[in-house]
């Protein structure tokens, strides 16, 4: 029989335990090792791709996380081509006319986006666009009434694409646009302000005037050799964009109840499910050095002055 010992509650999180199911789990977990034992065991279960069970759902980490992940890539990467277009576009606008009219309006603009809270900033967007003008769903991945399309890739919408679900496929579109253009438009102003200071900067150099000389006009100036020299430090932005990105999504997946693994990481932080908490962590960070990482090979693609070594 059980000693008294073990058979006494403790009360834990909002949970009672006994001391018993206590030595149990610290048992199971190793937590009675000392601690550098722990940490080797905990990178080497990681090196095998072990991150351990969810104590929420009581499943393999890694099997929600391959779930949760590529719903949040879907709208993280459209949020993230769309913001450098707007940074482009509009960066290029703003250094071209600089201390002009149409600089002051885009500076004001981005100005407001980037200081505005990203919560802030999708909440305004859910209540004019869903509830005001009720012209955009405000939750979830799609419509629950639409039966899932059969998972092949785990991207929402190139699964329905990929099986021709289009009634599916138009839900997903339709329910990605609050959370892609809450994204887009609160990361926006870094890429402007970056391109417009490219595109004066470039402006300013010999090979611009030469080509002005040469009698060549203001927009083929600025397409052949203006834009190719000012894009080139956007490369680096775009990847530091994706980082904050993917921590904005905790905010705007939640905002949205869009159950990609943002919204993963905040039911596992208010849970206090740490194994869950540890492991999206690492996955988030391992996926933004990756960025970066891409982002130096292409920056030496885009200028052939830079080498790789």
């Amino acid at each position: 029989l059980p000693t008294p010992q073990a058979m006494a509650k403790v009360y834990i999180g909002g949970t009672h335990f006994t001391q018993g199911e206590i030595n149990s789990i610290i048992e199971q977990y190793g937590l009675n090792k000392p601690l550098y034992i722990q940490f080797v065991s905990y990178l080497i279960n990681v090196l095998h791709g072990n991150f351990g069970i969810d104590t929420l759902y009581h499943v393999p980490v890694m099997d929600l996380i391959g779930k949760f992940i590529p719903i949040t890539l879907e709208f993280v990467i459209v949020a993230i081509i769309l913001q450098v277009i707007l940074g482009i576009f509009t960066g290029s606008i703003a250094g071209e006319w600089r201390n002009r009219v149409p600089d002051w309006v885009i500076k004001a603009l981005y100005l407001i986006t980037w200081a505005m809270p990203v919560f802030l900033l999708a909440t305004l967007l859910l209540f004019f666009f869903a509830y005001s003008l009720k012209a955009l769903p405000p939750y979830n991945i799609a419509n629950p009434l639409l039966i899932q399309p059969r998972t092949i890739t785990g991207f929402p919408l190139v699964d329905a694409a990929l099986q021709g679900d289009w009634p599916y496929f138009d839900s997903v579109l339709k329910h990605m646009v609050l959370p892609v253009l809450s994204i887009a438009f609160a990361g926006f102003g870094i890429t402007t302000r970056i391109m417009r200071a490219s595109v004066i900067d470039v402006l300013d150099r010999d090979y611009v005037k030469l080509s002005y000389m040469k009698g060549f006009g203001m927009w083929k100036v600025f397409r052949t050799t203006v834009f190719r020299n000012a894009i080139i430090p956007i490369i680096t932005i775009t990847a530091l964009a994706f980082g904050f990105a993917v921590a904005g999504a905790v905010v705007i997946e939640e905002i949205f109840i869009y159950k990609g693994m943002g919204f993963y990481l905040y039911q596992s932080t208010v849970s206090l499910d740490y194994v869950a908490i540890l492991s999206t962590t690492l996955i988030i960070g391992i996926s933004v050095i990756i960025a970066n990482f891409i982002a130096d090979i292409l920056y030496a693609v885009a200028d052939p002055r830079v080498r790789l070594t």
